[in-house]
């Protein structure tokens, strides 16, 4: 399926542009996409993410990892980016400055609202949901199944995060929350521009003692807590994760790679592979031509 045409000399500025909904002019839409394009929407927060990451961060993990997996897809399916919504569930760090969280009734209705338009306004029948923020998960977990239901719409989520950890994360490492080692490392080989490690005051991060009270009230499942990431039981700096001075871009791409080819074998269970023959495939059928 073509791209739209650009004007001479304009050139692409970021990896994925132009697999952007948001740059498509209206004609363009019904003649770019069709029952077989997914769409992608990357959801996150605005909120604290200790002194050296972005309120922003987890939008633009997902916006961006979204983007490349838009273009790590290319040849098999016809995936295009819708903006992100970059608010989310965030009243573990409300009580820091900057940090912005909707309730749950609000964020339910936005994200069924946007993708009801979507599946009104385009041909795609299908819904692809990457988040960011792993306050919102929960939520998201439930909201799928309505999804589906009410808009007749294949879709799941991907936290990328997670699916990288799943694969990757030593069992003795310390436990990964909240702008430790793994986020960081994710914004330096996505958004290195965005890290400011030279914030980050002195002094050990993390308290090796926190552990036992992390599994407790954040990865326990018999029970489950309310938990602020501003508490020292279990944070340090608004951090809850292996020191980020440890991250590396290195580590963060081994992530995003990993994350990558598990979203494949995701998009197959999703939907159907679309008529775009892998490169591979062309490579082979023109070598015999």
């Amino acid at each position: 399926m073509p791209h739209p045409a650009r004007p001479a000399g304009q050139e692409v500025t970021a990896e994925g542009e132009d697999r952007s909904y948001g740059r498509l002019t209206a004609p363009c839409v019904s003649s770019e996409l069709s029952e077989q394009s997914i769409l992608c929407l990357p959801v996150g927060s605005l909120e604290q993410h200790g002194p050296h990451l972005p309120l922003n961060t987890d939008a633009v993990i997902a916006e961006r990892f979204a983007a490349r997996l838009a273009t790590h897809v290319a040849d098999r399916y016809d995936l295009w980016v819708v903006p992100p919504v970059p608010y989310g569930l965030s009243p573990e760090h409300v009580w820091a400055s900057g940090t912005i969280t909707l309730n749950i009734a609000l964020y339910t209705s936005l994200i069924e609202t946007l993708v009801g338009e979507y599946v009104r306004s385009t041909p795609a029948q299908a819904i692809l949901i990457v988040n960011g923020h792993g306050g919102n998960k929960g939520v998201l977990e439930a909201l799928v199944h309505q999804l589906q239901r009410t808009h007749d719409v294949a879709t799941c989520v991907v936290n990328p995060g997670s699916l990288a950890a799943s694969q990757l994360q030593a069992a003795d490492e310390f436990p990964e929350v909240h702008a430790g080692i793994r986020e960081t490392s994710l914004m330096l080989a996505l958004a290195p521009d965005h890290v400011r490690l030279d914030l980050l005051p002195n002094g050990s991060i993390p308290d090796l003692g926190q552990r036992e009270e992390i599994q407790r009230l954040v990865f326990g499942r018999g029970v489950t807590w309310p938990w602020s990431s501003g508490s020292p039981a279990i944070s340090a700096h608004g951090v809850i994760g292996g020191d980020p001075r440890h991250a590396t871009a290195e580590h963060g791409q081994t992530l995003v790679t990993a994350a990558l080819h598990a979203c494949t074998d995701i998009l197959d269970r999703l939907v159907r592979p679309t008529p775009h023959e892998p490169t591979d495939v062309r490579r082979a059928n023109e070598s015999h031509s």
